[in-house]
C-alpha cells in the first residue's frame, strides 16, 4: 500500500473508526517497516490479509478485510501493484543486449 493524497475529504459512508489516532501513526510505522519486519518472509508485499493480521496482532482489534480496505482508503492509501524484478536481475547485461543483440537480430 502507498499513501496519497485525499484522507479526510474522502467520499463515501463512513463508518465508526476504531483505530485511535495514535494507533493509526502506529500502524503507518509498522507497514512502513515492511511485512518482513512482521514475520511474512514468503513475499515481501503487504496485503489485506496481512495488515488486518497485524492490526490484530498490535492492537487486539478485529477488522475484516473489506475493514482494512476501507480504513486505508480513507487515510488516504491506495493499492498498488509492485513491478516484479529478479533479483538477480543485471541491469548491465540487459542494457548490453538492447545495445547489441537486439540491433543484430532485428
Amino acid at each position: 500500500m502507498r499513501r496519497r493524497g485525499g484522507g479526510a475529504e474522502a467520499e463515501g459512508a463512513e463508518s465508526r473508526e476504531r483505530l485511535s489516532v495514535r494507533e493509526r501513526e502506529r500502524l503507518e510505522a509498522e507497514l512502513k517497516r515492511g511485512p518482513l519486519a512482521h514475520g511474512f518472509s514468503d513475499d515481501q508485499r503487504w496485503t489485506l490479509g496481512r495488515i488486518k493480521t497485524l492490526i490484530g496482532r498490535l492492537f487486539h482489534k478485529v477488522y475484516t478485510v473489506q475493514g482494512v480496505a476501507k480504513l486505508l482508503k480513507r487515510h488516504g492509501w491506495s493499492c498498488q501493484v509492485p513491478v516484479r524484478r529478479a533479483i538477480e536481475r543485471d541491469e548491465e547485461a540487459i542494457k548490453m543486449w538492447k545495445d547489441e543483440v537486439w540491433p543484430r537480430l532485428k
